[in-house]
């Protein structure tokens, strides 16, 4: 049996989809890192957008867990990613000093 290639080729489990696509919408919006605002500017879809096309992509129960998820974490909206890291960082300085 013959290699198809001499370099190793790497095996993602859930690849990145192609921008402007419904599923890079889907894909990013359970990725915990990519905000709400970072979709708007690749994709131009608001937030309300985003949770319309998961509510019609999804399963009920997978999006129930998505909005819940989505909900208690402040990562998807930068402005409240911003505070909770401020937060945190007055958190680590005051622990450090005692």
């Amino acid at each position: 049996m013959k290699k198809k290639s001499s370099f190793p080729q790497t095996k993602v489990k859930n690849p990145e989809p192609k921008k402007k696509d419904d599923d890079w919408v889907i894909w990013a919006a359970w990725a915990d890192r990519i905000t709400f605002e970072e979709i708007k500017e690749k994709t131009g879809k608001s937030e309300s957008d985003v949770i319309r096309l998961m509510r019609k992509n999804l399963k009920p129960g997978s999006f129930r867990l998505w909005r819940k998820r989505v909900h208690n974490t402040s990562i998807k909206h930068r402005k409240k990613f911003k505070m909770e890291r401020k937060k945190l960082r007055e958190k680590i300085k005051i622990t450090d000093i005692f």
